[in-house]
């Protein structure tokens, strides 16, 4: 099966981890030839019940019964879909009241960027630098990033870059701005959060210009951090969210999410102004429902916080600088990038699954799922620190 990965298969790396997938259940992966492996980053932070969760597969399995695709996103009203952008507007701020369903997060960051535009009548841009949002044309061209973007130019003109938690750089946000684009917490950077009421201060210039404020909350969401989502923690409510990733329970779609008022725009001038076949697929949208259900009426989100002071607590080694990031978004910077790569391929080899991030190298991502348990965290933690042991 690698062979025919290996020569079949578009491959996104030049080293692509390449277990041989076998099933999956719980906190656990498993390989062909019957090895376990601890799951510490949940499919990047999508698998948010970990893996083949009763209710989510319960879900699946009861939808397909009754009916997948019928009709394309929009025009027919579908259950699944209702019930689900109904969840998200129930707990969201009141002025996040609409929802709009897509296939990923990055469909959802495309959809926020047009409404922007399509609200606003301006074009200019305003993301951070060191951002990601997705990798088609329009989230790259709101990734702030030169080296992964420099192959695929000409992307689409109008964006300015500012620094992270720059104050200074508010100043760039003007009349002319339709929309400021942030990840609510920097995810590709490091796991960087914002300081000093930072969102906040944009939030309040947004204002100030007449633009609008687009968070990205594709892995900052659905309760990672806290909180149903992770502005809430920072003292903030944007204009426009984009969540994704843990939304699915393992499944692919995303989202925007905005007030009816300016939602409705896409429905005139032009008609059909946002428009997707798969989007809300009744199979994915039952699966999302069965994941915000579980994570909002038990007590996943609280405890994501006991468990991030666990992984603090037995995390702790000479070689780890720091560790970043909030809840069970978390990531250990280590001493060199040499260091990471060396940490999470011995960890593989252990029995444990790390990753990567994209533009720090020195970190390894720590997003387990939410259901998992004291004694998986502590046996994980345990299994980093004997691999940094072993290059002492």
């Amino acid at each position: 099966m690698k062979t025919d990965f290996l020569k079949y298969q578009a491959q996104t790396s030049p080293h692509p981890l390449a277990i041989e997938i076998s099933h999956a259940k719980g906190s656990y992966i498993y390989d062909t030839s019957g090895k376990k492996y601890l799951d510490f980053v949940a499919g990047v932070s999508a698998n948010s019940l970990g893996h083949n969760h009763a209710k989510v597969t319960e879900a699946i399995k009861k939808q397909l019964d009754a009916y997948s695709h019928v009709m394309v996103y929009g025009e027919f009203v579908q259950q699944p879909q209702v019930s689900l952008c109904k969840l998200l507007a129930i707990n969201s701020p009141k002025n996040l009241n609409c929802v709009y369903l897509t296939n990923s997060g990055t469909e959802a960051t495309e959809g926020a960027l047009k409404l922007a535009k399509r609200i606003t009548n301006k074009s200019e841009i305003i993301a951070a630098k060191n951002s990601y949002h997705g990798n088609t044309m329009g989230a790259m061209s709101v990734s702030g990033v030169e080296k992964q973007n420099q192959a695929f130019r000409p992307l689409i003109p109008g964006t300015k870059f500012i620094e992270f938690n720059n104050d200074a750089d508010l100043e760039k946000i003007t009349k002319k701005t339709a929309a400021v684009i942030l990840e609510t917490i920097q995810g590709g950077a490091g796991f960087i959060e914002p300081k000093n009421n930072f969102l906040s201060k944009i939030k309040k210039r947004c204002d100030d210009v007449c633009a609008l404020l687009i968070l990205d909350e594709i892995q900052t969401g659905i309760g990672r951090t806290g909180t149903f989502w992770g502005f809430e923690n920072y003292n903030v409510i944007p204009d426009i969210v984009i969540t994704g990733k843990g939304l699915g329970g393992g499944m692919p779609i995303g989202a925007f999410i905005s007030s009816f008022e300016k939602m409705s725009l896409l429905k005139n001038n032009p008609k059909l102004g946002h428009i997707s076949t798969f989007a809300g697929n009744p199979v994915i949208a039952a699966a999302g429902v069965a994941t915000v259900q579980e994570i909002t009426t038990s007590n996943l989100i609280s405890e994501t916080l006991r468990k991030e002071k666990i992984i603090r607590k037995y995390l702790k080694h000479p070689k780890i600088i720091e560790i970043r990031g909030k809840g069970l978004m978390l990531s250990a910077i280590l001493e060199t990038s040499e260091l990471a790569v060396q940490t999470v391929h011995k960890c593989l080899e252990n029995g444990l699954i790390l990753f990567f991030l994209l533009f720090e190298n020195r970190a390894i991502r720590i997003t387990p799922p939410l259901t998992i348990s004291d004694k998986e965290l502590i046996e994980g933690c345990k299994i980093i620190i004997d691999a940094l042991d072993s290059t002492l």
